[in-house]
């Protein structure tokens, strides 16, 4: 986390110093980059846990939910 934070600081840093526009946006892709592999990080978390608690309950609600939060994050990727 202090990772993307720095790196955001130093792209503020880098517009405010007008800094060639190219370079700007290489780092506005390294942050990219950085927060989809965070992003990557937390959804196996979350399937190691949650999902797979919500799986082994007897729940039923609660798998469908679980299955459908997944299900519309990656609907929602593919749209952008």
């Amino acid at each position: 986390m202090n990772y993307l934070s720095g790196h955001l600081e130093g792209i503020k840093k880098m517009i405010k110093g007008d800094k060639y526009c190219i370079d700007i946006i290489k780092q506005n892709e390294a942050v990219i980059a950085a927060i989809k592999k965070l992003n990557q990080m937390v959804l196996e978390n979350h399937l190691n846990t949650c999902v797979t608690q919500a799986i082994k309950s007897r729940d039923k609600k609660e798998k469908t939910k679980k299955i459908r939060e997944i299900l519309e994050i990656f609907q929602n990727s593919t749209k952008k």
